[in-house]
């Protein structure tokens, strides 16, 4: 069943609960757990003022960044319907240059922060069994099992993602509202043995505990509150693949929730202050679950934790195929196993986020560890976004509440990043190391890209129609031996027939290759699911066509079956000249031979370029480095078994003349 995303509807709803709100979602699990071992256990006296200023910070948290900047104004800027910090970066990069900064700053972050989300989730989740005793079952205290487990869950997940996000969803949406629903329920109960928490609410309690001799962390318990909303930037990611009306219609069920579980807790600790002085420290989150309760507790904290992770692993997919669209990482294999195109599956994405979130669950090995240096990069992409949505409101000429904007959630934020730093040495250092590994990919390849370009001569795109009657002596000329019946190439037909120079010389000098008929092919991919469709252009002639090919984002792009059957539409209307192959197994074959020409267009030489800035040498250099991992066109364009002839071609860097060469 297709799901309309853009439309407020009952299943819509369900969908997008079991879709992005797995992050957010299961930080009851571990934020006041946090809160209680950063204020100090052993050590914390006041226990009532420290949970009213908690909760209090944690409900304007929520309502500040995750409501007002996320849900009420980044969704507003969606480019097509998709959110994230690259649809939004794509929306306003004509506003300035500098802003690619913020945007491959904040994408780098994002993608490497949220490595540890499946990782703290489902360790957290797991840990609530250690210890326990389930009628005749006893759980080890041990970690060793704990991790095992982890381990196996987070394999699992992944192994299930080629089966598409909205198969997920329907599957994870009604447990994610049983979800919601018990900690509402639990925290509720626990609520009314202490109503007066709910004066948590009010934001003097926020401001008066950072200033209090009772907060002994002062500004840095923040690092612990921010844990709460780590989830927003996700969310927004998510945006497209459930809808924005889907989302403004759950959120409110789900704050609601979320702060039934923070004060529940709350209450719990203010009236059990002792046992957070226990040899063995319990999470208030359990503990506040009543014992009959406990391994449901713990059995559908399992599954949230593993819907946080798919929040997490779908919200990576769409910012990687974006960034794939705006050219800031390299070309990879994307899967639709949807229906819709933003339910995308990224084999190479899925398996690197495996291997790194596996590798944090060993090297941090307990959720109080991952917990300490959790949140540290994500308040760098939050201090991104705001860059941009700042120039998103100046772009809309909404100037005066811009400013306003950047002036609150820039200070708001700042705080959150400065509370965090203290997380670095805690392991905050491992997210940001990936930060960096990230970012180094997309400014090779995107400044490569742009180095490369700017070395290239004005003349790189030239017009075919000027090439049009040596192309039509070329196939006359007996001569030049055939290169093939039908020669091809992939690339892209700008307006007026423009074409990149590289094309032309690979026909015409050196070895020219002599053709019956010359096929420049330009794929388009478009947001209809299975369109497949072509114009042709003949431009005057019986050997020159330009083709456009219309391929719905669910079709296979095969270029060679579709080519084949474009050549025999175009022989039975009378347009192409006959074909018909001398020698052929196969009867009344009508279509001659085909080879597809792929350009790998290179510099000659990059160490001998020495008119080349040492900065632009490495960048390009890195550049076609990453060209070399990075999918083939033969790939891309399902040519594995077809005849491909991969040529390379200079890139036509300009020299300017050596004044000092001179004639005898």
């Amino acid at each position: 069943m297709r799901m309309t995303t853009q439309k407020l509807t009952g299943v819509g709803m369900l969908i997008t609960l079991g879709i992005v709100y797995g992050d957010i979602g299961t930080s009851p699990l571990y934020v006041m757990n946090a809160i209680v071992d950063q204020a100090g256990r052993g050590a914390m006296t006041a226990v009532t003022p420290v949970m009213l200023g908690s909760i209090s910070l944690i409900f304007w948290t929520l309502m500040l960044i995750t409501t007002v900047k996320y849900i009420l104004l980044a969704m507003r800027a969606d480019n097509r319907h998709e959110g994230g910090i690259f649809a939004l970066y794509a929306l306003v990069r004509n506003h300035a240059k500098w802003l690619i900064f913020p945007a491959l700053i904040g994408g780098a972050a994002l993608l490497a922060d949220g490595t540890l989300t499946p990782a703290v989730t489902v360790t957290s989740a797991i840990e609530g069994l250690k210890s326990q005793t389930l009628g005749p079952v006893h759980f080890s205290g041990s970690q060793g099992w704990v991790l095992l487990v982890v381990t196996g869950i987070l394999v699992g997940l992944f192994l299930v993602q080629r089966l598409g996000t909205q198969l997920i969803g329907w599957s994870f949406g009604p447990l994610m509202l049983v979800w919601f629903s018990f900690i509402g329920l639990v925290g509720l109960r626990n609520l009314f043995s202490d109503p007066l928490i709910i004066r948590a609410l009010a934001p003097t309690y926020a401001l008066r505990f950072l200033v209090s001799p009772d907060n002994r962390q002062g500004i840095f318990i923040l690092g612990s509150v921010f844990l709460a909303t780590t989830g927003a930037e996700a969310l927004y990611s998510d945006m497209g693949q459930v809808g924005k009306r889907n989302i403004y219609g759950t959120w409110p069920f789900v704050y609601l929730t979320l702060m039934l579980s923070y004060l529940g807790q709350g209450a719990w600790v203010i009236h059990h202050a002792s046992q957070l002085r226990a040899a063995h420290p319990v999470n208030p989150f359990y503990a506040m679950v009543p014992g009959s309760w406990r391994l449901f507790a713990i059995g559908i904290a399992t599954v949230a934790a593993i819907i946080a992770s798919q929040a997490l692993i779908t919200g990576s997919y769409t910012l990687v195929h974006e960034a794939m669209g705006l050219k800031l990482l390299p070309r990879l294999r994307i899967k639709f196993p949807g229906s819709e195109k933003s339910q995308l599956y990224i084999s190479t994405v899925n398996w690197l986020l495996c291997a790194v979130t596996l590798g944090i669950v060993w090297f941090f090995r307990t959720s109080s560890r991952m917990e300490a240096a959790y949140g540290l990069a994500i308040t760098l992409t939050m201090l991104m976004t705001t860059l941009l949505l700042h120039a998103f409101l100046q772009q809309r000429g909404h100037r005066l509440l811009a400013q306003i904007y950047v002036g609150a959630f820039g200070l708001l934020e700042g705080l959150f990043l400065v509370a965090s730093l203290a997380k670095f040495v805690r392991g905050g250092y491992v997210t940001l190391c990936l930060t960096v590994v990230i970012l180094t990919i997309m400014v090779f390849w995107y400044y490569g890209n742009r180095r490369r370009s700017a070395h290239v001569e004005d003349a790189e795109y030239v017009s075919l129609l000027d090439f049009l009657p040596q192309l039509a002596a070329l196939s006359r000329d007996d001569q030049v031996p055939p290169f093939a019946t039908n020669l091809v190439y992939v690339g892209h037909v700008a307006p007026n027939y423009a074409i990149k120079r590289a094309v032309v010389y690979s026909i015409l000098d050196q070895q020219p290759k002599r053709a019956a008929v010359y096929w420049f092919v330009t794929v388009n991919e478009t947001d209809t699911p299975y369109e497949c469709s072509y114009t042709v252009e003949t431009l005057g002639t019986r050997n020159v066509m330009d083709v456009q090919l219309y391929l719905g984002f669910k079709k296979p792009q095969r270029v060679n079956v579709y080519l084949r059957q474009i050549v025999n539409d175009l022989l039975k209307a009378g347009i192409l000249p006959d074909q018909t192959p001398r020698y052929s197994s196969v009867p009344g074959r009508r279509v001659g031979n085909f080879k597809f020409v792929m350009l790998n267009q290179q510099f000659q030489d990059l160490g001998t370029e020495d008119d080349l800035p040492a900065v632009d040498r490495l960048l390009i250099g890195g550049r076609l480095l990453l060209q070399r991992v990075s999918l083939s066109p033969q790939r891309w364009y399902g040519l594995e078994f077809s005849d491909v002839v991969e040529e390379r071609v200079p890139l036509f860097i300009g020299h300017a003349p050596d004044r000092t060469l001179r004639r005898k």
